[in-house]
């Protein structure tokens, strides 16, 4: 009976940590065609988070055509675009985010919503900006 009481408890703070945690795989939503765009992968190291781009849904352009400087040209998978944040209060900021259309950096911002389900990645400059919710994979 004990050891089933510790296994049940092992799943609980597994599962509420898991909820509370960005590292992941999380697929991105197009703007525009509101359709499945790349999956970034999430890791930690030393506190800090960084994400890179580990698949591209068909049909993406798989270069970063529209970049300008060391990344024109250059392929999507692999990229790093999402760098430097650290847990602040409920969320994640301090960060940098590169839109891989365009190449632009932007200040970044993170939060879990939707029981740890989805990640509200915000990318500004001063007072001006946007949000993408992006979805948890599985």
């Amino acid at each position: 009976m004990r050891k089933y009481l510790w296994a049940a408890a092992a799943l609980l703070f597994a599962g509420s940590t898991w909820a509370n945690n960005i590292v992941g795989q999380w697929r991105t939503i197009d703007d525009n065609t509101k359709k499945p765009r790349a999956v970034v992968e999430i890791s930690e190291s030393g506190g800090i988070y960084s994400g890179r781009i580990v698949s591209l849904a068909p049909g993406v352009d798989p270069n970063c055509s529209d970049c300008s400087g060391a990344q024109q040209g250059k392929p999507l998978v692999g990229q790093t675009v999402l760098r430097g944040l650290r847990v602040s209060g409920d969320g994640y900021k301090g960060g940098k985010i590169t839109d891989p259309k365009t190449g632009k950096e932007y200040t970044a911002s993170a939060k879990l919503v939707n029981g740890g389900q989805s990640l509200e990645v915000r990318g500004s400059i001063g007072p001006f900006g946007r949000t993408q919710t992006w979805q948890r994979v599985q």
